[in-house]
């Protein structure tokens, strides 16, 4: 139908509907948009459209924010861009902040559009995305009246653990919409972006602190000191790569399972380069990625979880033998791979993930045990290695276990060691070195002499050949074995992994 044969009165319609759909599009007006351009940062709607499948993105609540009841200014889709969107071809609720509206503030029109996407994610079963560049919430909303109700962090609150969610924060992101982002189950930042409860006039204003917003809340700092946020990338396009990368492991919810891929790539292999990667010394440091990088269907497929972040620990996403797997492992070459505070809280927050969303999970032990010292007890290392043991405890996921050389004390506990706790595979490397602590410290610490002394580091030597002969591990296995092994258990836990999916329950207090 061309325009001239549209009736008169749909016409006049049609006409203020597309004036008031223009004013949506126009952002914060041509020339925000120009200094944003200037800036090299791609505004929200520009984001939006190198993020989602081409032609994929379904806009909702365009109109919000365009009338005046006052007199008041409007606000262009009420500086939130919002809607549906498909994924590597799968379907996804995002919203966007925009900074050219108001500071990408928080109006009363902004929380509505909030709180109907996220609950439309829950209702649908489909993952949650958070795009956070704004001031937090409105000033002015004082000044208008609304009635109570429910606010969308309380929806926000209740997404973990039934889809998917994540934010990608692509600049200063403060108050309310902050909080967001913390509710979400991964958050990535782009290296300029900054996440704090207030910014830095307030906290001057309100302590006398005189602080850069990088030192306050950026992108650096929260990935590798606070933990607050969990992988920094360079921009918004590697921002949105990672992104998508991420929720290609992970199912559309908890009611289903993530995709599996097939190809050569996937089928079984020996894999001959373990014996240089994984010195037999255990004293020796190597890097815990190259061999996930060898272990995995895809060496460049390893998507590592938190990286700068308690760094004696390797969280990471891979696919083995086509199935998405979660992966914590220790990292020798990063004091010893002796567990932190930071690094098993990173794990914790991993393994709910994991068993959130079925993945089945590889522990790869490697550590000395728990980090000890007056600094590790100051910074609650006891309390996070415990709520790290516990969400290893609570998984339903099928569980593989791997002593790559060495575990120690409640250090071998951590990584799933224990003997018959429901893991549907248990395996070792020859050499092993078991103990409640290293024989060195242990006959030093109780003052053996030198006989026993010798008898304790014996004992730890033959770690592999003892626990073999008691069951502790279902296989001592060659190290070229390792994949095939493993695949083996994956395909034993198929059945397991293809019944009736739900929601995980959680019970009992976190430590």
């Amino acid at each position: 139908m061309n325009e001239d044969s549209i009736p008169e009165g749909w016409q006049v319609l049609l006409a203020e509907f597309r004036r008031r759909q223009e004013i949506a599009l126009s952002m914060g007006g041509k020339e925000k948009l120009e200094r944003r351009a200037q800036s090299g940062k791609p505004n929200i709607r520009e984001m939006i459209a190198g993020f989602a499948d081409p032609g994929s993105f379904m806009e909702l609540g365009s109109l919000v924010g365009g009338v005046s009841y006052h007199g008041e200014a409007t606000a262009p889709a009420d500086a939130l861009v919002g809607g549906l969107a498909r994924i590597n071809g799968r379907e996804v609720v995002l919203a966007g902040e925009d900074f050219t509206v108001m500071g990408g503030s928080i109006g009363h029109g902004t929380a509505a559009k909030k709180l109907r996407l996220a609950s439309l994610a829950l209702q649908e079963r489909v993952p949650y995305l958070a795009i956070l560049e704004g001031s937090g919430e409105r000033t002015s909303n004082a000044l208008a009246r609304r009635a109570y109700a429910p606010g969308d962090l309380q929806v926000s609150s209740r997404l973990s653990g039934y889809v998917p969610s994540l934010a990608i924060i692509t600049g200063p992101s403060a108050g309310h919409g902050a909080l967001t982002g913390m509710l979400t189950d991964f958050i990535i930042m782009t290296e300029d972006a900054c996440l704090f409860t207030a910014g830095p006039p307030l906290v001057e204003a309100a302590t006398g602190e005189k602080v850069t917003k990088e030192q306050l809340g950026g992108a650096a700092m929260h990935t590798s000191r606070s933990g607050v946020a969990h992988n920094m990338v360079s921009d918004c396009v590697s921002a949105f790569a990672l992104a998508r990368r991420y929720l290609a492991f992970l199912p559309q919810s908890a009611w289903s399972a993530a995709p599996r891929l097939t190809g050569p790539q996937t089928e079984p292999r020996v894999l001959t380069e373990v014996l240089d990667l994984v010195p037999a010394d255990d004293r020796v440091a190597y890097d815990m990625r190259k061999l996930l990088s060898c272990l995995a269907d895809d060496a460049d497929d390893v998507l590592e979880f938190q990286p700068a972040y308690g760094r004696s620990m390797v969280t990471a996403l891979m696919h083995l033998g086509g199935r998405s797997i979660g992966v914590v492992a220790n990292q020798p070459n990063y004091l010893a791979g002796s567990i932190t505070a930071d690094a098993a809280e990173k794990a914790a927050h991993f393994l709910n993930i994991c068993n959130a969303y079925h993945l089945p999970v590889l522990f790869l032990a490697d550590n000395p045990g728990v980090m000890s010292g007056s600094a590790a007890e100051q910074s609650g290392t006891l309390r996070a290695a415990a709520r790290m043991y516990a969400a290893q405890a609570a998984l339903q996921v099928p569980k593989l276990h791997v002593t790559v050389r060495k575990a120690f004390g409640f250090g071998s506990s951590l990584m799933a060691m224990n003997p018959f706790d429901r893991q549907t595979l248990t395996l070792a490397f020859p050499g092993i070195r078991l103990g409640g602590i290293p024989a060195l410290g242990g006959a030093a610490a109780s003052k053996a002499d030198q006989d026993t002394a010798a008898l304790l580091e014996l004992a730890e030597q033959s770690g592999a050949w003892a626990t073999g002969d008691t069951m502790a591990y279902d296989e001592i296995i060659d190290p070229r074995e390792l994949r095939n092994s493993l695949l083996r258990g994956l395909e034993l836990s198929t059945d397991r992994q293809q019944q009736r999916l739900e929601p995980v329950a959680t019970v009992g207090v976190n430590p």
